[in-house]
């Protein structure tokens, strides 16, 4: 066997079939060497990629995914399967800005099929899949397959797709990637049941027997007949795991060790001879082949970037910076302490909304439901009605699961649940899927919700402190960035008022949230350009604050709107509709925000820059609107008399 390396020599799956079990087993190992190497470069998921390679190996080497189909759930342990689906010579390139995307992308490849980025969808499309190849192409024998983590396996969509697996699911596999974690270990009667299915692997020789002996006994005339039935079914729900889907409908297949390349080939070669639905369990240890990973897999979901020695971590980059999140988790914590009847809830975010010292010092009014994001939101809505003052701490992007609860349990009834918006905005790397740019459309249509957007620690402290008071549903959106230190008088926060930082003569700029570090900047340099320009924090996109925006729409020049946030129905709207309300000439109001389209992936900064969100770009755009006047463009000096 040549020692050459043999991860570059594969350019798509079917470079696979000529390999040998050693061939494979040497090539997962410089598939890890490739992931420890990216994360040198750059944070990036990590463990729960080591823990696929093996599965993604022999699962390309079974089906082939250009005639067959395959979903990856959450997508982010797509890296193995990029690496030999053609993207080897890019992979230096992930989650960088023009680079792959750490998430399926079917602009990439046609072994892409969903840019999947949320958790628990890839039962349903893979059935859907299978549904349509069936009407559409009923000569052609092809598998889909959806590969779902325990972590996300019990999403309410899920078990509304299992329950429909028994029309079209013939050729529908689902496999269950079982690795004892979700981002932070998981939650819930699913996980017990997975654990008992999984120790009870050393039965396994013993159910085969039994089985054989079951399957003799023979069905005599009623009753007797009756009774054998009923004893032979009991016995088969003593000793088969898995009864749950196969009363669901689904044949199960497993535990199988997720590592076994060789075990796993058998199996997935024996399910493709065998009518679905069918879910085989596959057991794996997410951090596999890297043993701080393995020891430490809520770290190295995704770890920042790392220096290592073999598998020793030497040292790993950390970031002195406070960001948004630091500070609503400080908040937060504030009120838990304070407030008894305060508690908080989250989605299986525990890590990354930075809530670890909430759930260890008050672990009865910590919830972690799990990745169950319209159950959270239903949950707090019970909580509330009860007395209790709860907070759900959820990214802006997973809040979208559970719109109609928002809208049903909590707005419709008025309730005190307080939303904390982590992410709002540009995700950076994480990309489009991440990005949340949506909650400000949709939670201004709900009555009754007061939306709030901090520009600083401060002001978010001051929201929470107002929510937490307030007896109705309120959100606080805010970025994944660093908090910005505003040189500037403030006053303090008030619902429905704005801040007014300062005024000038020939416009404004009104700022919704974490941006308004940025339109200081423009302000700074539209004053060495001569030209006047004032800003305002707007604080609350609902309810909007009438008077400080009417006044601006009516006295000056041009005004600006600035948010981190899809412009459609976003603040920028919202200011508008004030205006066209009270009657007023709207020609001089331009929103800067994001535009209707779905923004790539790339570093906060960068994305900002390129939608025009930075300083110069706010700074351009108000020397537009103030005129191409060449005296006024020009930077004041003494020599021109201005």
């Amino acid at each position: 066997m040549t020692n050459e390396p043999i991860l570059p020599t594969i350019q798509s799956p079917r470079d696979l079939h000529g390999l040998s079990l050693p061939q494979l087993e040497r090539l997962a190992r410089e598939m890890r060497e490739v992931l420890c190497n990216l994360v040198s470069c750059r944070s990036a998921h990590f463990a729960s990629n080591l823990g696929v390679v093996e599965l993604c190996l022999a699962l390309h080497q079974t089906f082939d995914f250009l005639h067959d189909r395959l979903i990856w759930d959450t997508g982010h342990q797509i890296y193995p399967h990029k690496l030999i689906t053609g993207r080897y010579p890019q992979f230096h390139t992930m989650r960088a800005k023009g680079g792959l995307m750490g998430y399926p992308n079917p602009e990439e490849s046609e072994y892409d099929l969903f840019m999947t980025g949320h958790a628990g969808t890839s039962v349903s499309t893979a059935l859907g899949l299978a549904s349509g190849d069936a009407l559409l192409r009923p000569e052609e024998d092809r598998w889909s397959v959806a590969v779902i983590g325990d972590g996300a396996f019990p999403s309410g969509i899920v078990y509304e797709a299992l329950n429909n697996t028994n029309r079209f699911g013939r050729r529908l596999l689902v496999i269950l990637n079982d690795n004892q974690m979700s981002i932070c270990p998981r939650v819930g009667g699913m996980a017990d049941y997975l654990d008992r299915l999984r120790m009870n692997r050393v039965y396994s020789g013993l159910k085969e027997e039994v089985a054989k002996v079951l399957g003799k006994v023979p069905l005599l005339g009623d009753p007797a007949e009756r009774f054998l039935a009923q004893l032979k079914e009991a016995a088969k729900a003593g000793l088969h795991g898995g009864m749950l889907f196969e009363d669901l409908g689904l044949r199960y297949f497993g535990p199988i060790d997720g590592h076994n390349i060789g075990l796993l080939r058998k199996y997935l070669r024996m399910v493709k001879q065998t009518d679905g639905p069918i879910l085989l369990h596959v057991v794996t240890e997410k951090g596999h082949g890297f043993r701080p990973a393995a020891e430490d897999p809520v770290l190295f979901h995704a770890p920042p970037q790392f220096e290592r020695n073999a598998d020793t971590v030497v040292k790993m980059k950390q970031s002195s910076s406070r960001t948004f999140t630091h500070a609503a988790s400080a908040a937060i914590f504030k009120h838990m302490t304070a407030k008894p009847r305060v508690i908080v809830i989250t989605a299986a975010m525990c890590q990354g909304n930075n809530l670890e010292r909430v759930r260890d010092t008050f672990p009865d009014r910590f919830f972690d439901v799990g990745i169950c994001e319209s159950h959270a939101v239903a949950f707090a809505a019970g909580q509330a009605k009860a007395g209790l003052r709860p907070i759900v701490d959820v990214y802006s992007t997973f809040l979208q699961r559970s719109f109609d609860q928002i809208f049903q349990e909590v707005a419709l009834q008025n309730l005190p649940v307080t939303f904390m918006l982590d992410r709002a905005g540009l995700a950076g790397p994480d990309g489009p899927t991440h990005h949340g740019t949506f909650d400000l459309g949709y939670l201004r249509a709900f009555p009754n919700m007061t939306i709030m957007a901090p520009a600083d620690e401060s002001d978010l402290t001051q929201m929470l402190d107002l929510a937490i008071a307030h007896n109705g549903p309120c959100a606080i959106r805010y970025p994944k960035g660093t908090v910005p230190t505003i040189d500037a008088e403030r006053a303090p926060v008030e619902r429905g008022r704005s801040d007014v930082l300062s005024c000038g003569k020939d416009g404004v700029i009104v700022c919704c949230g974490a941006l308004l570090e940025e339109c200081v900047a423009a302000v700074r340099q539209l004053r060495e350009c001569g030209l006047e320009v004032g800003v305002i924090n707007a604080r609350f996109v609902k309810p909007i604050d009438n008077v400080a925006i009417l006044r601006a729409v009516r006295e000056c020049d041009f005004v600006v709107t600035v948010e981190e946030g899809a412009l459609a129905g976003g603040f920028g709207s919202a200011v508008l509709e004030v205006a066209a309300d009270a009657g007023l000439d709207s020609s001089r109001v331009r929103r800067l925000g994001i535009p209707d389209r779905f923004v790539e992936h790339g570093e906060r900064g960068e994305l900002l820059a390129d939608l025009g969100l930075d300083a110069a770009g706010i700074a351009a755009v108000c020397r537009t609107m103030a005129g191409d006047r060449r005296d006024v463009l020009q930077p004041f000096s003494p020599a021109n008399g201005k």
